[in-house]
C-alpha cells in the first residue's frame, strides 16, 4: 500500500493565516527571547514587532504570570501544553488588558523542540460584561442572587448612611463581619478605621481592657498607656461581634457606653468622647436571650435599632454556584492554580449537601478541593468525605436546571412586583435589555397579567 506523504503548509501560507487572526501569537526560543509576533499582538500589546523580536518575552508582556506561574514556562519545562489560562497583561500605555492564554511547544520539521508558542485574547469586553453582572449581585465583599439577600442589599445604602446602631443576626458562618464592612465601606465613614473585636473570647477584664484601654499602672504590669479599640476606632466603625456571649456585669458597661457616648479607661478619672458607629452581630437570637433573662432588654433596645437577618446557606441555595466561581478565582489568584470551574456531577452535590458551617464551609470545601484538583474542573472525588457521605443523593442534570430555572423565575417575578408588572423599568432595575426581560418571561413560562404598570387598567364599560 502507498504511504501518503503528509501535507506540509508552505511558510508563506502559515504567516498569511497568523496575520489574520484575531488572537495575538508570539513565540520564544530557549532563552526567552520573542522570536516572531503577529500582527493581532501589536495591537494588543501597543508594541511593534520590531520592538517585540529579540526581547525577553516578560520585558514585552509585563503580566502577573511571568514572576511565579508562567503558563508558558510550564509548558517548556514539562512538556504539556495549557489551554485558557486567565492573567492579564500591560500594554504600552501602562494599561491593564485582561488575556486567556494557551500554551503549547514550538517544533521544527524533524519534532525538535526549538522553543515555545503562546496565543493570547484580549478579554476586556467580556471582563466589562461580567462587572456589570457582578455589580448587579455584589455589595461589598458579599455576593448574592437570592430575594432575601437582595432585600437586605436595597436597604443597606440608607441604613450605612443614618449612622445608627445596627445589630446583624445569623448563624456562624453567615458572613456577620462582611456586612459590617460593607455598612462601613459605605457610610460617611468609610475613610476613618473598622475595628473588630469578639466579645465572646475574651474574659470580662481581658475584653474591658481591649475595648477601653487602660492607662500606666491601672494594674500590674501596665508600664504605659494603652489605647482601647473604642479609642482606636476614633471617627469610624467598631464591630462587637458574638455580642450576646457578653457576661451580664459587662453589659451594664456597654450600656452606658452606647447611652452617653463616653467611656472611661482603665485606671482614669476623666472620661473620653465615643466618636464610633457601633454595629453589633450574634450567632443567638437575642430577644430569646431576652426572654431568659440572660441578655439586659434595655441594652437589646439599644443595639437593635435596626436588624438585619442574614439566612443560612441551606435557605439560599441559589447562591451556591456564584460563591462557587468566587472562591474558585480567588484561590487560583492566591494559590497560583489553574482550576476551570466544577463539574455538573459536583455541583449537584455541592446543591445537595445542607452546610451546618455556612459560607465558610463552602468556602473551606472548595480550598480542600483545588488541593486535590489544582487544574482544570473539580470532580466528586476532590470534595471532602463530609460532603460527599452527608450529602443527599444527587440531583439528576435535568433536576439541576429545574432548580435553577425555578430560582431565576422566582427572582425575576419578584423584581416584576416591584415594578408593578412594567417591562421596562424591571429589565432596567436588573440591568438588562428589555428583549433579553422578554425572551426570559417567555423561556421560563412566566405568566403576566395584561396590564403592564405604565398605565392604568382600561374600565369596563
Amino acid at each position: 500500500m502507498k504511504k501518503i506523504k503528509p501535507y506540509t503548509i508552505p511558510n508563506h501560507v502559515t504567516e498569511i493565516i497568523l496575520e489574520s487572526i484575531s488572537d495575538g501569537v508570539f513565540t520564544v526560543d530557549h532563552k526567552w527571547r520573542v522570536t516572531s509576533f503577529n500582527r493581532a499582538a501589536e495591537e494588543i500589546t501597543g508594541i511593534s514587532r520590531m520592538e517585540a523580536i529579540g526581547k525577553h518575552c516578560w520585558e514585552v508582556f509585563r503580566s502577573n504570570m511571568c514572576e511565579t506561574n508562567c503558563a508558558l514556562h510550564r509548558t517548556m519545562k514539562h512538556g504539556k501544553s495549557f489551554v485558557d489560562t486567565s492573567t492579564y497583561i500591560v500594554n504600552s500605555e501602562k494599561q491593564r488588558i485582561p488575556v486567556v492564554v494557551s500554551t503549547s511547544l514550538l517544533m521544527d520539521e524533524n519534532g525538535t523542540v526549538i522553543g515555545g508558542v503562546e496565543t493570547f485574547r484580549d478579554t476586556s469586553i467580556v471582563e466589562e460584561l461580567r462587572k456589570e453582572l457582578d455589580a448587579r449581585f455584589q455589595l461589598g465583599d458579599m455576593v448574592s442572587c437570592s430575594p432575601s439577600m437582595h432585600r437586605i442589599f436595597s436597604i443597606l445604602p440608607q441604613v450605612a448612611e443614618s449612622d445608627c446602631t445596627v445589630l446583624v443576626q445569623g448563624e456562624t458562618g453567615t458572613g456577620k463581619e462582611l456586612m459590617a464592612r460593607a455598612l462601613h465601606q459605605l457610610s460617611p465613614r468609610r475613610e476613618k478605621p473598622f475595628i473588630a473585636i469578639n466579645c465572646g473570647a475574651l474574659p470580662d477584664t481581658l475584653l474591658e481592657s481591649e475595648l477601653f484601654g487602660y492607662k500606666a499602672g491601672a494594674f500590674t504590669n501596665a508600664i504605659k498607656d494603652k489605647p482601647g479599640h473604642f479609642a482606636m476606632a476614633k471617627g469610624g466603625t467598631i464591630f462587637l461581634d458574638e455580642i450576646g456571649d457578653v457576661s451580664p456585669a459587662f453589659q451594664v458597661r456597654l450600656l452606658r457606653v452606647l447611652q452617653e457616648r463616653t467611656f472611661q479607661p482603665l485606671g482614669a478619672t476623666q472620661t473620653v468622647k465615643a466618636n464610633v458607629r457601633v454595629i453589633a452581630a450574634s450567632n443567638k437570637d437575642l430577644l430569646d436571650l431576652v426572654k431568659n433573662q440572660t441578655f439586659r432588654q434595655d441594652l437589646f433596645y439599644r443595639i437593635n435599632v435596626v436588624k438585619l437577618d442574614l439566612p443560612p446557606l441551606h435557605k439560599r441555595k441559589e447562591d451556591i454556584p456564584l460563591l462557587i466561581e468566587r472562591f474558585i478565582e480567588r484561590l487560583n489568584r492566591l494559590r497560583g492554580k489553574a482550576v476551570k470551574g466544577i463539574s455538573r456531577e459536583t455541583l449537584s452535590l455541592l446543591m445537595s449537601y445542607n452546610y451546618p458551617g455556612n459560607i465558610r464551609e463552602l468556602e473551606n470545601i472548595i480550598e480542600h478541593a483545588i488541593v486535590l484538583c489544582p487544574e482544570g474542573e473539580i470532580r466528586p472525588r476532590c470534595l471532602p468525605d463530609t460532603v460527599t457521605s452527608l450529602a443527599s443523593p444527587p440531583l439528576a442534570h435535568d433536576a439541576i436546571d429545574v432548580t435553577l430555572k425555578s430560582v431565576e423565575a422566582g427572582g425575576l417575578l419578584d423584581a416584576l412586583k416591584r415594578n408593578n408588572y412594567n417591562r421596562l423599568a424591571t429589565a432596567r432595575e436588573l440591568g438588562i435589555h428589555k428583549s433579553t426581560l422578554f425572551r426570559k418571561i417567555k423561556t421560563l413560562g412566566i405568566d403576566l397579567p395584561e396590564i403592564d404598570g405604565r398605565s392604568n387598567p382600561k374600565k369596563s364599560h
